[in-house]
């Protein structure tokens, strides 16, 4: 990203719209929200991520020389609009849910704050961004949770739609809960642990098993992981690796990390074997770790089938998110300011989860004090404040007779809008990937158990303060 300008990662009627809104003198300032509508996967939350290249595109987003050759060669726009390109920069505010935060349908991740022509330039490459990055850090969230405890490493780049999905998939991925990647540009930009052991090539470019068994464990003295699956798993592969270990034992010259890795074949029946021949020589400490298509439900299937595998190796599975490719996220205006005062709008649609919440909104996450568990989130107005001394009613605002009552005391509230971006000025510090990984644990946390299931998972509700929900019905009323 520091090495590219993104300025023109957009779609060429946001362009086209820019040009309007100049010809108009349209320079009113406007609220945008991203969000989205439906989980992955049809899962309980999400995890949002990849703020992070927003801030780094937000940052250089500047017309070269030769993007403005490039438009004036489409004879679609104004020389006088061209000028204005020339000498463009960011001057608003961007406020986002940080990444590693779980989240909801329908509550803002990013609210940009800015005249309307530089609001409009922005929004395909945020939808990119946060989009693509969300959905791996969700996927890898849910992978992890499945393998109950058992590292997960990421190992797709090779089946990634490209180099910066792999590379920036990885990166959402060890966000959402991955141990490391296979992916080296990944760990190198982002400090992440590389992570790998051999292919099937290594075994086969040497004339026998052994021997290529015995040289990498030569080469990798401290981490020694050894794929048996080549020729014959249970007659070759782990009577081999055995032998190996038993002479790195004798020469008092054992790894501190050893096992081995399956990567076929009926993985529920050959770890248990597996397991039970390295126990009966005397190595109830090697590893096995296990790859070969797996996603959160067979990972689930197999653990659940008494599978004796300790760590795994996930690939095309996360890192396109095969079950549920997009993320679907939006990009809607909210509000335009009109003499210095911000009206709130609204889109409506014969699709009702496709109408949209108005105004200058913020969230709050609301936590039961005994737990530490999410009850609710809660769409409100930006210039709202509670006090959770106080009763709070809750309400489905597509189901209005479902309340809940929260007693003054029971509950505490957290904003989950932050600062990014203040008259175009970043004043937000993007922690490592590490530090968010430990932050979104910490999220996953606080989720309800019934939420984080992997089939049919209790929802969270996300529910609307009564002056927005007042200000929503009264602006659908105005349009009958």
């Amino acid at each position: 990203m520091d090495n590219r300008n993104f300025t023109l990662l957009t779609d060429f009627y946001e362009l086209t719209m820019m040009q309007g809104y100049f010809n108009n003198n349209a320079s009113e300032r406007v609220v945008f929200d991203l969000f989205y509508r439906q989980n992955p996967d049809d899962g309980g939350y999400a995890v949002c991520a990849g703020l992070a290249q927003v801030i780094d595109y937000i940052k250089s987003l500047h017309f070269d020389y030769d993007d403005i050759d490039y438009l004036r060669s489409l004879d679609t726009f104004s020389e006088d609009f061209l000028d204005y390109l020339a000498s463009f920069h960011f001057t608003g505010d961007v406020y986002a849910i940080p990444e590693g935060t779980v989240v909801f349908p329908r509550e803002p991740l990013v609210k940009v704050v800015a005249p309307i022509m530089e609001a409009q330039l922005v929004e395909t490459a945020l939808l990119n961004l946060i989009n693509h990055q969300s959905l791996i850090a969700t996927k890898a969230s849910r992978v992890c949770y499945a393998a109950r405890g058992g590292g997960v490493m990421e190992f797709g780049l090779r089946r990634a739609q490209g180099p910066d999905a792999g590379t920036f998939g990885a990166r959402a991925a060890v966000i959402g809960g991955c141990i490391g990647t296979s992916n080296v540009i990944c760990a190198k930009e982002f400090g992440v642990p590389a992570l790998g052991t051999h292919a099937h090539s290594w075994i086969m470019s040497f004339g026998d098993e052994l021997t290529a068994f015995r040289r990498y464990a030569e080469l990798y003295p401290s981490n020694t992981t050894l794929l048996v699956d080549t020729y014959d798993t249970l007659r070759s592969g782990v009577p081999h690796a055995i032998q190996v270990f038993e002479e790195l034992r004798a020469d008092n010259r054992m790894p501190l990390k050893y096992g081995i890795r399956l990567d076929s074949g009926d993985l529920a029946y050959l770890s248990k074997k597996a397991r039970k021949m390295l126990d009966d020589a005397g190595f109830p400490d090697a590893s096995i770790c296990a790859s070969s298509d797996l996603d959160e439900y067979l990972i689930d299937s197999l653990l659940s089938q008494g599978a004796r595998i300790d760590s795994w190796g996930v690939g095309t599975n996360l890192i396109t998110s095969k079950t549920t490719p997009a993320f679907g996220g939006v990009y809607k205006l909210a509000a335009v300011e009109e003499s210095g005062e911000m009206k709130p709008k609204i889109k409506l649609s014969e699709n009702p989860v496709k109408i949209t919440n108005p105004g200058d909104k913020t969230v709050y996450r609301i936590y039961d004090n005994a737990t530490g568990k999410i009850r609710a989130d809660y769409i409100t107005l930006a210039e709202e404040h509670f006090d959770v001394t106080q009763d709070l009613i809750l309400f489905d605002p597509d189901a209005t007779w479902k309340k809940t009552k929260l007693a003054g005391g029971t509950y505490n509230m957290k904003e989950l809008l932050i600062p990014v971006f203040q008259s175009g000025q970043c004043v937000y510090e993007t922690p490592d990937v590490m530090e968010i990984q430990n932050y979104c644990k910490e999220q996953l946390n606080t989720l309800w158990e019934e939420t984080r299931r992997l089939v049919n998972p209790q929802a969270v509700y996300v529910d609307l303060s009564d002056r927005l929900y007042e200000m929503k019905t009264a602006l659908l009323n105005q349009a009958l």
